[in-house]
C-alpha cells in the first residue's frame, strides 16, 4: 500500500486523497516516473478542473511531453503516447496471472466514482469513453482526434494490469476475436455459394420445361 506524501498515513489503492489529512496525492508520477515542467500553462485545458495543464517532459528516448493537471493530477496523452509509456515502463512479461489481474481491478475499482463525459483538452468537444484493452478495468475517456484523457491513478493501473500479463491477455483476445470473425465470414460465404447454386439449378430446369414445352406444341 502507498503512504501519504503529506502526512505518510496508508493510502488505498483506489484513492489519491488520504482520508486522514485530507490533502491529493500525485500517484501516478511521484517517485515512479521522473519528470520536468517544460510549459506551465499550455493551451490544453484540464477538463475536470478548466484550468491550463502543465507540459511536462517524461524524457523516454528523448523528449516526450504529455500534459498534466496540478491540481487533480489527470494526464492527457496525444494518439499513441500510452501505449509508448507502457512498452517503455512494463517489459520482459511472459505469463498471464487471471488472479492478481482479478484482485487490481478489486482493490482499484471506485464504486462512487460517477459517470461523466468530459471534453477533450484541445477541442473542447465531448469525448467517448471505452475501456482499455481487455479486463483491464480501466475506462479512458478518447478523443478520436486529439487524444486520451486518463484520472488519476489511472496510469498506475494500466501498469500492473501489464505487469499482471493484461496486455498478453488483450492480445490472445483480439486473436481469437479475429479468428471468429474469419470462420463466420466462411460460414456466410458459404451460405451465398449454396443459394447461388440453387439459383442456377432452379433457372436450369426453368429452361428445361420452357424446352420441353416447346418440343410438346410442335409434336
Amino acid at each position: 500500500m502507498s503512504l501519504c506524501q503529506h502526512c505518510s498515513a496508508p493510502l488505498p489503492a483506489n484513492t489519491d486523497k488520504c482520508i486522514y489529512c485530507g490533502a491529493r496525492n500525485d500517484v501516478d508520477l511521484h517517485a515512479k516516473l521522473d519528470y520536468d515542467v517544460v510549459r506551465q500553462q499550455s493551451e490544453r485545458l484540464c477538463p475536470h478542473c478548466e484550468k491550463p495543464l502543465q507540459t511536462i517532459d517524461l524524457h523516454l528516448d528523448g523528449a516526450f511531453l504529455i500534459e498534466r493537471c496540478e491540481d487533480c493530477f489527470g494526464l492527457f496523452f496525444d494518439p499513441g503516447q500510452i501505449e509508448t509509456l507502457l512498452e517503455s515502463s512494463v517489459s520482459h512479461v511472459f505469463e498471464i496471472n487471471l488472479e492478481h489481474l482479478d484482485n487490481i481491478n478489486k482493490d482499484r475499482f471506485q464504486g462512487n466514482k460517477p459517470v461523466k463525459y468530459v471534453k477533450c483538452p484541445v477541442c473542447h468537444v465531448l469525448m467517448n469513453r471505452n475501456a482499455y484493452g481487455y479486463r483491464s478495468g480501466v475506462i479512458i475517456d478518447r478523443c478520436r482526434n486529439h487524444g486520451v484523457w486518463l484520472d488519476s491513478g489511472e496510469i498506475t493501473h494500466l501498469m500492473e494490469w501489464k505487469k499482471a500479463g493484461g496486455q498478453l491477455l488483450q492480445d490472445k483476445h483480439a486473436a481469437s476475436e479475429n479468428r471468429k470473425a474469419e470462420s463466420n465470414h466462411r460460414a456466410m460465404s458459404s451460405q451465398t455459394n449454396n443459394v447461388l447454386d440453387y439459383r442456377v439449378d432452379a433457372d436450369e430446369l426453368d429452361i428445361f420445361n420452357a424446352v420441353a414445352a416447346v418440343i410438346t406444341k410442335l409434336f
